[in-house]
Formats: structure tokens, C-alpha cells, sequence
């Protein structure tokens, strides 16, 4: 088949264009001329000049494509860049799917599992979790702008789109090459963090998601199944700690209690209307990384293959590409 993948230079799209070169599918995606090359070195496959607010590129794409695996997005965890996330991740994911529908592709779209519910300290969470369960997800503009996008592939899917719907949890591995959700293991083997956050998340090695999607090209499944690509749940006090030890860090001292949370949260905010630029550390990243993000692969495992490897093997190879590349 042929499989066009927007996100290409994306810690996953380009995995997943990597992936797909080891398969019998032939591959293509979409690249902004200000792209480095070297991004997309070692892989065969088709350019489509363009990006997901450029209609007639998608439109050209997805005419030749089979597939599309929708992995693009603009993640900003806090209350700011509204507007441009919606332009991404919702108005992107409206031209796809538009795109789709009229040259009848079947579109794999990547979501996220912010747009599902959170799980708790005591238990996880799965594809059928009420989403107001634990106090639901924190509305900023990352989890309110990809359940926009989703709503596009519903929309889509009530009109006829043939459509699958891939969750993954916290990502990492090689590839990352801006960093995305590397950026949080740069941060930690740059110097000691005594105070980690004080929630959890589902860390999956970012091979094992590209598989899991890939796998869904040939999966029959009902149309509009969801799926969660989760991994090992941790707590950012131990993620943390395993990261700084590949880097020769010392490890943090505690999880950050309710005084911490406050200051950080009220000095990233105090920071955003000072500067009008809001920082990674606002109220907003403070409360979501204060939830836990534990997640059930189940239905993945057993409709699509999915696998889940080690987390020391996803962290050592994670490392290395950080060291590699940004030391």
C-alpha cells in the first residue's frame, strides 16, 4: 500500500517512516522547505512540499496515498497559544480528513491520551474511562485543541471516513530530533533536579507506537475503534530518577509537595504576563504533571499486536540519542 505521513520530521512520524521502510508499503510525507534534511536521511520515501494548513498539498497526497497516518500536531502545554493550537490541531486534522474523504483514503489519526480520561494513584485508565474520572484532564490549550481534532475524525467518520483512532501515551527514543518529549530527559541530564513533579505518566518507547500503528494498516477493526499505545506507568519521582541516572546526575529528593506546586505555578504564570511568552513551568504543565497519566494497553495488545518493551531499554537508547545529539 501506499502510505503518506504527516509529521514526518516528528520524533514519530519520522520513526514511523523509518519503520515503514522495513515493510512492503511504499511511503511518503510532507515537508515545509525550511525542513533539514538530514531529518529525513536513511529513509525512501516520497516528499509532498506543504503543511497541514495547505489544502492543495494534502489534497495532492492523499490522492496518491492508500493510507494516511495523521502523527502531525503542535503540543504547548499551558493556557497560552490557543489559536495556533487549534490552526494545527484541529483545522490541520479538518483538511486531512476533508482530504480523505475525497480521494477515499483511510486516515490512521494520532490522538493522545490527554484527550481521554486520567487514572488515579490507585487505579488506570482505558479507552471506555469516563473522562470526568480523577477530575478529568486539565483543559489547556494542548488537551482542548487535539479533542477538536478528534471531533474532526468524528465528523469525518459520520460522512463516510474509514478511520482508526491511536492514543500513545509519554514517548521516547531515537529520533527525537527537536527534541519533543525528549526536551524533559534533556532537562534532567543537563544538571540536578532535586524536585521531580509529583504525578505519573505511561512511558512508551516510541518504536513499539510506530508498530502498533503501522499494524493497524492491515488490522480489520471496527470503523472508529480507539486505541490506547500507553506503556509502563511510572511516577515522574522514579522516571526522574532513572533518567538522571544515565546521565551521571544525582537523583531528585522528593515529588513536589503543595508549596512547590504553588510557586511554580505562580511564578510561571506571574512570568507569562511579564514577558507575554509563556514558559514551560506555568499553572496549567504544574497541574497536569500533578495527574497521574497511567493507562491500559489491553485492547492494543490484543486487536493489534501491540508489544510493549522494557522501559531501561526505551531509557538507554532515549539517552543515548540525547547525548549523542544535544551534549
Amino acid at each position: 500500500m501506499r502510505i503518506f505521513v504527516t509529521g514526518g520530521s516528528g520524533l514519530l512520524g519520522n520513526t514511523i517512516l523509518r519503520r515503514l521502510n522495513e515493510t512492503s508499503h511504499s511511503a511518503a510525507y510532507m515537508v515545509r522547505s525550511e525542513t533539514d534534511s538530514h531529518v529525513f536521511e536513511g529513509i525512501d520515501a516520497k516528499a509532498f512540499q506543504g503543511d497541514l494548513n495547505d489544502r492543495e498539498s494534502i489534497e495532492n497526497a492523499a490522492k496518491w496515498a492508500d493510507v494516511v497516518i495523521h502523527s502531525a500536531g503542535l503540543i504547548h502545554l499551558g493556557w497560552k497559544r490557543l489559536d495556533e493550537s487549534m490552526r494545527v490541531n484541529a483545522e490541520g486534522t479538518r483538511n486531512v480528513v476533508d482530504a480523505c474523504l475525497k480521494h477515499d483514503c483511510r486516515l490512521l489519526y494520532v490522538g493522545t491520551v490527554n484527550t481521554l480520561a486520567v487514572a488515579s494513584r490507585e487505579t488506570v485508565a482505558d479507552e471506555s474511562t469516563p473522562l470526568e474520572h480523577a477530575g478529568g484532564q486539565i483543559e489547556c490549550s494542548y488537551v482542548v485543541s487535539k479533542r477538536a481534532g478528534v471531533a474532526e475524525v468524528q465528523r469525518g467518520i459520520e460522512s463516510g471516513l474509514q478511520a482508526v483512532l491511536l492514543h500513545p501515551g509519554f514517548m521516547l527514543g531515537p529520533w527525537d530530533w527537536k527534541p519533543s518529549s525528549g526536551r524533559m530527559m534533556l532537562e534532567v541530564g543537563r544538571g540536578w533536579k532535586p524536585i521531580s513533579p509529583r504525578g505519573g505518566c505511561s512511558v512508551c518507547d516510541v518504536r513499539d507506537v510506530a508498530d502498533g500503528i503501522i499494524a493497524a494498516i492491515d488490522t480489520q477493526v471496527a470503523n472508529g475503534r480507539s486505541f490506547v499505545l500507553a506503556g509502563h506507568n511510572e511516577t515522574y519521582y522514579r522516571l526522574w530518577t532513572e533518567m538522571a541516572k544515565r546521565f551521571g546526575q544525582l537523583r531528585p529528593i522528593m515529588p513536589a509537595g503543595p508549596l512547590q506546586r504553588l510557586v511554580a505555578a505562580k511564578g510561571g504564570d506571574l512570568l507569562s504576563k511579564l514577558t507575554r511568552h509563556e514558559p514551560d513551568i506555568n499553572s496549567a504543565a504544574v497541574a497536569m504533571s500533578s495527574q497521574y497519566h497511567w493507562y491500559s494497553s489491553a485492547r492494543a495488545q490484543t486487536e493489534l499486536g501491540y508489544q510493549i518493551r522494557p522501559m531501561h531499554e526505551t531509557l538507554d537508547d532515549a539517552a543515548d540519542w540525547i547525548r549523542n545529539r544535544f551534549f
